[in-house]
């Protein structure tokens, strides 16, 4: 008895380790065999738990219009980066370079974003390798 409340306890204490933004893989979510790429208009932005999400129009080739989610990190995270609402303003145009979600939905994580002027946005997303 005393050696299974030793075990639980210790399971415990590594679960309570483990860090919240460890609740799914980028794997599990996202295809690193599927590249994306593409530029659009903010039309809104939601800093939520457990991720943040940049909607945005994206104009085809064929001037037909795509609506995009692109992911970022926890809205904690991004404050500490000093983004807030603010920082991402609506109708704003950004580019985006990652990788489309696994289930085919228009939803892709940023690994590089900018915005038109050639600023950068970390949005807490993946990082490519260096």
């Amino acid at each position: 008895m005393r050696m299974t409340r030793a075990a639980a306890f210790v399971w415990a204490l590594a679960a309570a380790a483990t860090p919240a933004s460890a609740h799914h893989a980028f794997a599990t979510e996202f295809d690193a065999e599927r590249p994306v790429e593409f530029t659009g208009t903010v039309t809104r932005v939601e800093l939520i738990n457990p991720h943040s999400w940049i909607h945005m129009d994206v104009e085809n080739e064929d001037g037909t219009t795509t609506s995009w989610m692109v992911e970022g990190g926890s809205p904690n995270a991004l404050l500490r980066r000093g983004i807030d609402r603010n920082s991402i303003p609506i109708g704003a145009e950004l580019y985006v370079d990652g990788y489309g979600s696994r289930d085919g939905e228009n939803k892709a994580v940023g690994v590089d974003m900018r915005f038109a002027d050639g600023t950068p946005l970390f949005f807490g997303g993946t990082q490519r390798d260096q």
